[in-house]
């Protein structure tokens, strides 16, 4: 990440824009090792939508403050939904659910910057991002069998990144894994040493930069189409038609205009506006 930018501060999410269109969020209750509460879900939520609708943002990195990625759900808030009526009970559910859909669906790159404790519905933050990359000593867990519930809201992202096979094993079991683990089965793309996290995202920032910001949100929409679907004749003609649209539009001229002329396209150095020279008195 690059230039510092100023912090919109709330409860336990901190949002920060920079001059490049870089946006963080960071899990910011590192008390409680960032676990999710129905403000944070909110909030989370409410801050996700507000970076994907801010045409300045050119991705988006997910990070937690403390020593902890993110622990999962709140305790205290799942000790207190035991009193929930039914009705009260599939809203806040219904509410994690947006959450973890609303990153998922993000138009905007999505990286996962995880170090330290990931359980429950963190390992379910990860999943749901495009690419993860962890420090070494990060560690995994998917609970919440062990405390006799299930991972419910998280299970679409989770199998779609490590695969039944694997989710059959973790979510039964309970079993904590390691990021070599987390490697192995797909979850997490990277590994690093906690001290070079920062410049792994940078690197990987500076790769997704490289790339047509339409076409970037166009792919998205086209791998969940294709992993869901079956390939028939119309999932043919469906991608054949996505190709021809995005390669009418300005950005798929402007990439393959680039190319043949051996010059950057105009995505990958965005002119800034020239600072006005101050007139002396």
């Amino acid at each position: 990440m690059s230039k510092k930018a100023p912090a919109s501060v709330s409860t336990g999410v901190i949002t920060r824009i920079d001059a490049d269109g870089n946006a963080s969020i960071t899990l910011n209750r590192p008390e409680v090792h960032n676990a999710l509460d129905a403000v944070t879900t909110r909030e989370l939520t409410a801050a996700l939508e507000k970076l994907d609708a801010d045409a300045k943002v050119r991705a988006v990195v997910l990070l937690g403050a403390g020593p902890s990625f993110c622990a999962g759900a709140d305790i205290k808030h799942m000790k207190a939904s035991a009193k929930f009526s039914r009705e009260q009970n599939v809203k806040t559910a219904q509410e994690s659910a947006r959450m973890f859909n609303t990153l998922y669906r993000l138009s905007k790159p999505t990286i996962a910057c995880i170090h330290g404790a990931v359980r429950g519905g963190g390992v379910g933050l990860v999943a749901a991002c495009d690419i993860a990359i962890a420090a070494r000593t990060a560690t995994f867990k998917l609970s919440e069998v062990k405390i006799g519930v299930i991972p419910s809201m998280i299970s679409p992202y989770v199998i779609a990144a490590i695969g039944a096979r694997q989710s059959r094993r973790y979510m039964i079991s309970g079993a904590e894994f390691d990021a070599a683990e987390a490697w192995r089965i797909g979850l997490v793309h990277d590994i690093v040493e906690e001290a070079e996290l920062n410049s792994a995202v940078g690197g990987m920032l500076a790769q997704l930069y490289s790339s047509g910001p339409r076409a970037m949100a166009a792919a998205k929409r086209l791998i969940d189409l294709n992993a869901c679907g079956v390939i028939d004749q119309r999932l043919t003609d469906e991608t054949a038609r996505r190709i021809a649209d995005i390669r009418a539009t300005p950005e798929g001229q402007e990439g393959l205009s680039a190319f043949l002329e051996k010059r950057k396209p105009n995505w990958v150095e965005p002119k800034r506006p020239a600072k006005k020279k101050s007139r002396k008195p």
